[in-house]
């Protein structure tokens, strides 16, 4: 007996270096059946990393082009499921890239099947992750704008969190093609939503999208640096990051210093700055990396207010919080530096 028969909805494995190129033999066959039971079969070997290398390295990736327009459902789902699983790995999402899988894939997105469409997310979301990936899917866009849209209406959070994630990869290497869209406008209504995870995709999208001048005059036009000083106070620390990279990168602007200034937002950086010393040193390395960028962005937004003089007044009162920041030698490097640098711009006399 040369291969071993796991269940009635998966076909037969074959032992070693032979169960890969077996099974994408039988995605070949007429039947939908067979192919349903290869590819159920593949996604229980593609857990293992040597399986996604001989998948890769034996040139197997194209033949999923066919599958991805099958006229079974089933067919189409379960070959987004194994990409999903393919672009787990750097390898696979690499040889993704450098596929013609991505055109079919995308029209996936407007798949009847849920199930497909969000397999079809994640893999974009994974492939976003590398900026050869953002750039690759800078094109779609528009179409990702589009699905977001949609998804305000169906209210699928793990679709909007996959949408808004990707959408972040992709504006952070050229947030120009969001902006023409009016993202600005459609992201801002996502940060008020309920579920935390939406409102700290959101808030990243957001800060990706304030970089450039023209998304830095967009947050000012559109009322949404109010909802950025109300995000500092959220119960999620990245939220509370997201949305001080968000300030710190308008108050680089005049409009969005004096805005910042009107809505009192100094005070609030100042307690952000003081009162999380003890957080950093949290056992959780997750937790302290993002309990630093909340830190270095609040230091940071409050030197871009320093140089308004209402600004400078009003740091100056508080000038020795930052001065224990700048000085003491337990102090993180980083975290240091950028208080160091508050100081001086908060103390610099022409």
């Amino acid at each position: 007996m040369d291969a071993v028969l796991l269940d009635q909805t998966r076909a037969p494995v074959a032992f070693g270096r032979r169960a890969v190129p077996q099974l994408f033999e039988q995605l070949q066959r007429p039947e939908s059946d067979s192919r349903r039971r290869a590819l159920a079969s593949l996604c229980d070997l593609m857990h293992e990393p040597e399986r996604i290398y001989q998948t890769v390295n034996g040139g197997f990736l194209e033949q999923l082009k066919g599958l991805l327009k099958d006229k079974d459902p089933t067919v189409r789902k379960q070959t987004c499921e194994l990409l999903h699983l393919l672009s787990g790995h750097n390898i696979g999402r690499q040889a993704l890239l450098s596929s013609s899988l991505l055109p079919p894939l995308s029209e996936l997105l407007d798949d009847d099947s849920s199930s497909c469409r969000r397999n079809v997310h994640q893999v974009l979301n994974r492939l976003a992750l590398l900026p050869a990936g953002a750039d690759a899917l800078l094109c779609l866009v528009p179409k990702l704008m589009m699905k977001l849209k949609e998804e305000e209406e169906e209210e699928e959070e793990e679709v909007q969190v996959l949408l808004l994630s990707t959408l972040s990869c992709c504006s952070s290497l050229d947030a120009l093609p969001a902006l023409a869209l009016d993202a600005v406008s459609l992201v801002r209504h996502k940060l008020s939503h309920g579920s935390p995870n939406v409102r700290r995709e959101a808030a990243a999208a957001m800060m990706a999208l304030s970089v450039p001048e023209d998304g830095k005059r967009r947050v000012c036009e559109e009322a949404v640096l109010p909802v950025m000083v109300g995000l500092l106070q959220d119960t999620d620390v990245k939220v509370q990051a997201n949305a001080a990279g968000v300030i710190m990168y308008t108050a680089i602007t005049t409009p969005g210093k004096l805005q910042c200034l009107d809505l009192d937002v100094v005070p609030i950086l100042l307690d952000l700055v003081s009162k999380k010393k003890e957080e950093e040193e949290d056992d959780n390395m997750e937790r302290r990396r993002r309990m630093k960028a909340l830190i270095m962005y609040s230091l940071r937004a409050l030197t871009a207010l320093a140089e308004a003089p209402n600004g400078r007044c009003l740091l100056l009162e508080q000038l020795p919080l930052l001065e224990r920041r700048s000085e003491a030698a337990e102090e993180d490097e980083d975290i240091r530096r950028a208080a160091q640098t508050a100081v001086r711009v908060i103390t610099w006399t022409p």
